[in-house]
């Protein structure tokens, strides 16, 4: 109980630091221009040095920091005597943070004290919603009103083109997750209640649904993962049911509660309920199919919906899964969850856009989507965060193989890197036994995956944001393609 009352208190700690030190900080030195609106204090005009996406990344960065020297505390590790090596309480920090669930330690649940997991759960909370939202929530609670340069912080992390709804959709996120991770714990207790006493049951319960609602995929049972419930329907439908509804995306269910009918539904809604619907069917018989009867149907199920960026397992993936399988999982692990959701990977919305795009080759006309013309800046935004992703993958499989040598396999660097873009977390197990550098590569591939590339190239090039309108037209040229 001290543990977790300490734990709460650091998390509070450091959440009233960045309100009430490091945003004034900031704010100094940002510059915003005016704007009309009741919930909005008008400051004055400041200089100009980070742009809002900057201050998402920063703040994405700073959380990670402190979770890392949280984590290296003797206090964190079960065991108090000693404590983990910087590089691995980093690499669980960044983890955490970017929703993964890849690990450089064995078991979670043995090497970690309640204080370390208590830390790695609020860190899985605060990088599945995001700092930003979390603590603007708090100061609107609190009836604090958001200052412009908040503001423009929240409208570009939650990707919203106004201010004016901005307070009701930050209840609506939190009220969600409170509802859905409640639902999930009460389930998870249902299970865990008859094999572990009751507060620790009640625990592990909190920490599984935390996890799975925010597409972490860590779980502190044991260094098997799910193995041993493998054949539990209630616990494998929960967690599926978190994780499935962690990645929706919480704009979809704004649009859902408020329309309440399909026709009424936003475009980007439709898209992205259809593109998981398919994509979760044609996962399921794919990976039963590819793996014959290796693993059972309700095994299937469980893992294709993992690969949608959480990282829970209930077969040995190292030893059992097919070299088919490996490059499905791929593929689904690239394009993740949807947007504004707590998973990774390109998204399904530019996945559809790809497919739609591809599709207009043969029509020779621009891609149409319930009656409307996808614009050319969604297509290219689309294909370049496709181009710079896939390129990413594969520089992170280069220098990890530059690094290891002939250590691993060229099948297990290939998973271990999409698993990291895709914030996934599934495994076959060699990431504890990569040197300092692969690991510091597999960091950099989980926050680009988390943090998306597009919101990295935003951040510094305002150009990518906005379409220049010239008042003449070059004449076209021809290029032999192919």
């Amino acid at each position: 109980m001290f543990l977790s009352i300490l734990g709460l208190y650091i998390h509070f700690t450091y959440f009233y630091i960045y309100i009430f030190l490091i945003l004034p900080v900031l704010e100094y030195v940002v510059m915003n221009d005016t704007v009309n609106s009741d919930h909005l204090k008008i400051p004055k005009k400041k200089f100009h040095l980070i742009q809002p996406l900057m201050f998402v990344i920063i703040s994405f960065l700073l959380v990670i920091l402190i979770g890392s020297i949280l984590l290296v505390l003797p206090i964190s590790s079960s065991d108090i005597s000693t404590h983990l090596h910087y590089i691995d309480a980093l690499f669980l920090s960044v983890s955490a943070v970017c929703v993964t669930g890849l690990s450089t330690i064995a078991s979670i649940g043995d090497t970690l004290s309640v204080f370390g997991k208590i830390v790695i759960c609020l860190l899985i909370q605060i990088g599945g919603l995001g700092l930003v939202t979390i603590v603007s929530f708090i100061m609107v609670a609190s009836g604090r009103r958001l200052d412009l340069f908040t503001a423009s912080v929240v409208k570009e992390s939650l990707s919203q083109s106004g201010y004016s709804e901005l307070r009701t959709l930050l209840k609506h996120i939190i009220i969600i997750t409170i509802v859905m991770e409640t639902f999930g714990a009460g389930t998870n207790l249902i299970v865990f209640a008859s094999d572990y006493p009751f507060w620790e049951a009640l625990g592990i319960s909190i920490f599984h649904s935390v996890s799975s609602f925010n597409n972490a995929g860590f779980d502190i049972i044991g260094s098997t993962s799910m193995i041993a419930y493998k054949d539990n329907i209630l616990l494998n439908l929960n967690t599926c049911f978190l994780i499935l509804c962690g990645g929706l995306g919480f704009l979809v269910y704004e649009d859902v509660f408020l329309s309440r009918r399909w026709h009424k539904f936003s475009i980007q809604t439709r898209i992205v309920l259809i593109t998981n619907g398919i994509l979760i069917i044609l996962s399921f018989f794919l990976v039963k199919i590819l793996q014959g009867d290796s693993i059972t149907w309700l095994q299937a199920f469980f893992y294709s919906v993992n690969l949608r960026t959480a990282g829970f397992t209930t077969f040995d993936v190292g030893n059992t899964i097919t070299s088919s399988n490996v490059i499905l999982s791929a593929l689904l692990m690239f394009i993740g969850g949807s947007p504004l959701s707590t998973s990774g990977g390109i998204k399904t919305t530019t996945f559809f856009i790809i497919l739609a795009s591809i599709g207009s080759l043969f029509t020779g006309k621009q891609p149409i989507v319930y009656k409307r013309e996808l614009s050319k800046g969604c297509i290219r935004k689309a294909l370049i965060l496709f181009i710079i992703a896939l390129l990413g993958v594969f520089l992170g499989i280069f220098f990890i193989s530059i690094n290891e040598g002939n250590k691993f396999t060229f099948t297990q660097m290939f998973y271990e890197c999409f698993s990291a873009f895709g914030t996934v977390g599934t495994s076959f197990g060699i990431t504890p036994y990569l040197s300092t550098g692969s690991k510091i590569v597999l960091c950099t591939l989980m926050f680009f995956g988390r943090v998306e590339p597009m919101t990295l190239i935003s951040s510094v090039s305002e150009s990518m944001n906005r379409e220049e309108k010239l008042h003449y037209a070059n004449i076209e040229a021809d290029v032999i393609v192919g």
